[in-house]
């Protein structure tokens, strides 16, 4: 029997295009550089790794601690710590450029011009396939989440980067807004080539023997199975309002998890937290989700991608 085609264009909007060879990806910041992981799995077969959040300068993160366990989640409070736009395109880059898998570089700023320029600093490089705006880190001093709060703040942004750079561009969205799909139509319409949603919902953890909260930074992100219902239901509402594809990302387990995405109108998805515990948990979704279409008869991705709207 032929093997079904998971293969998925995330920006066909844009001249260069960003075809996955299946819907499976690596979320920001769970899977560092991809490096880490090249020798525990093979990262050839992802549809594409998303690398951690990268700054216009290297950053140390937020103060310890930086992470707790939570029921059915994890906190993480890391502060983008990252070594900086240049260092990546010095010592990373190359090495993506030999690999097959695309590399899609997720990026934040202190300000406006922080992030437009990190976009024209990538733009070209050889090994870099597309960015990702990081507008909704809840767990950082500036930038990040305070971009995204708001229409006109996550267009300005967008419009900035997509002024700077010819790469494909997704935006990643964050849930801890009132109206996600008023945001959404404003990205799309500076210029985003695709939208990832959800990052981590902001919360946090108190110590019952110090009496203080547990995170350093004191809130943090929360990730996980946790989230996967308001994840789920916030890529539901957004796909079936906009006219570009949609990543899915926030708890994300499972081969049935992801398939509920991809359901629910997602064209990809994103397996972060999931890597901690399962390093091949990216390719044990893969797998099951080509089980499920060799069983169910369904040759074409497509046919899947929102069919539940």
């Amino acid at each position: 029997m032929t093997s079904p085609n998971l293969a998925v264009q995330l920006a066909p909007q844009n001249r260069r295009g960003l075809l996955l060879a299946n819907p499976v990806t690596a979320a920001s910041g769970t899977f560092g550089y991809g490096t880490e992981y090249a020798e525990i799995i093979d990262i050839q077969r992802l549809g594409a790794i998303i690398c951690k959040g990268t700054t216009l300068k290297p950053c140390s993160g937020n103060p310890q601690p930086r992470m707790v366990e939570t029921v059915a989640g994890v906190l993480n409070s890391i502060g983008m710590e990252n070594i900086g736009v240049d260092a990546l395109i010095r010592e990373k880059a190359p090495v993506w450029a030999g690999w097959s898998v695309p590399i899609i570089v997720n990026i934040l700023g202190n300000s406006i011009e922080e992030y437009a320029e990190i976009a024209r600093l990538l733009d070209g490089v050889a090994g870099v396939s597309g960015i990702e705006i990081n507008i909704s880190c809840p767990n950082v001093s500036a930038g990040g989440m305070e971009f995204g709060a708001s229409p006109e703040a996550a267009a300005a942004a967008t419009a900035a980067v997509r002024a700077d750079t010819t790469l494909p561009l997704i935006v990643k969205l964050s849930p801890n807004v009132t109206d996600v799909t008023e945001i959404a139509h404003a990205v799309i319409e500076a210029g985003a080539d695709a939208i990832s949603l959800i990052n981590t919902l902001k919360g946090m953890a108190i110590d019952l023997a110090s009496r203080r909260p547990v995170l350093g930074n004191i809130s943090g992100g929360l990730s996980g199975p946790a989230i996967k219902p308001v994840a789920l239901h916030m890529v539901y509402q957004v796909a079936r309002e906009v006219r570009v594809p949609v990543i899915g990302c926030g708890g994300i387990a499972s081969a049935s998890d992801a398939l509920e995405f991809i359901l629910a109108g997602a064209s990809a998805i994103q397996v972060g937290t999931a890597t901690f515990a399962n390093p091949r948990a990216p390719l044990d979704i893969l797998e099951g989700i080509e089980d499920f279409m060799a069983k169910e008869g369904v040759p074409q991705l497509s046919e899947l991608i929102g069919a539940a709207t």
